[in-house]
């Protein structure tokens, strides 16, 4: 019996050894946290550009989850996400409204453009984004929806409400259809088909296979495209990483993270502008 009991000890420490060093090695792969984002954000490079300048910044992983807005926010309800960057300002602040984020700070902007085939058979070529989607809708002219809950799409829908089209597709004209996907596939069947698209400016110059695609319709005001970032509640969803969900979004609003989202540039054009000041 004498010659057990050091051993049981011996046995023991090495357990709460081994115990510590896991808990220590998982706190070092612990350091991430989990953005829901769009799709635009992640298919045009940003975030390959940005995220490696915020974890020289911090040391901070983050894991991109890609998704339209819209179930981006469903992702952070659920708490599956620890910080959102997403684009549809009315959904945005009904997100924080309703007690699911903690605040909302504009961070960069863009633009929506309409993109179609270059000899333009519709005739939408111009600056007003109504009038084309009306000729659209006139001519029949097939049109790509991302229809997924997204950012875009819900600009979409609301150009074609000021366009006089309502909720159903036939008032959009029979080209209309919706294929429940992101930016870049959206742009693919595109340009396979020879249809128009709405598409983030960003997705669009990272975007390689253009085909006989063109921009058709830019600089209409009602095209500005606004990005947003929130904190998730904890008093939702208490295991939400807070703090550092918090480092991240300082970072990107402030005068470093927005340096750096101005220097994200393809061809020698900047793809976002900082506004987080304004």
């Amino acid at each position: 019996m004498t010659d057990f009991k050091p051993f049981r000890a011996g046995a023991l420490v090495s357990k709460a050894l081994a115990a510590i060093v896991l808990v220590a090695s998982g706190s070092a792969f612990a350091q991430s946290i989990t953005m829901a984002s769009t799709t635009s954000t992640e298919q045009s490079g940003l975030f390959g550009y940005l995220l490696p300048e915020f974890k020289k910044a911090s040391g901070l992983d983050i894991k991109v989850v890609a998704l339209g807005t819209g179930q981006a926010l469903d992702m952070a309800r659920r708490g599956d996400a620890d910080v959102l960057f997403v684009h549809d300002q009315v959904a945005e602040e009904k997100f924080v409204a309703d007690g699911w984020g903690v605040k909302r700070y504009p961070v960069m902007y863009n633009d929506f453009i309409l993109i179609g085939p270059k000899n333009d058979p519709v005739g939408t070529k111009g600056k007003d984004i109504v009038q084309a989607l009306q000729k659209l809708s006139a001519a029949n002219g097939n049109f790509i929806s991302r229809g997924d809950k997204s950012g875009t799409y819900a600009a979409e829908l609301r150009y074609w409400k000021l366009a006089g089209a309502e909720a159903a597709n036939t008032s959009k004209g029979s080209g209309y259809k919706e294929c429940g996907c992101g930016m870049g596939p959206a742009l693919n069947i595109a340009a396979s088909s020879g249809a128009y698209v709405l598409a983030d400016r960003g997705t669009w110059l990272n975007f390689k296979n253009r085909a006989d695609l063109a921009v058709l319709v830019e600089g209409d005001t009602k095209l500005f495209n606004q990005y947003g970032v929130m904190v998730v509640n904890p008093a939702k969803h208490p295991h939400v990483k807070t703090q550092d969900a918090q480092k991240f979004v300082d970072w990107v609003v402030s005068p470093t993270g927005q340096q750096a989202i101005a220097g994200y540039k393809i061809g020698g054009e900047q793809l976002f502008f900082p506004n987080a000041a304004q």
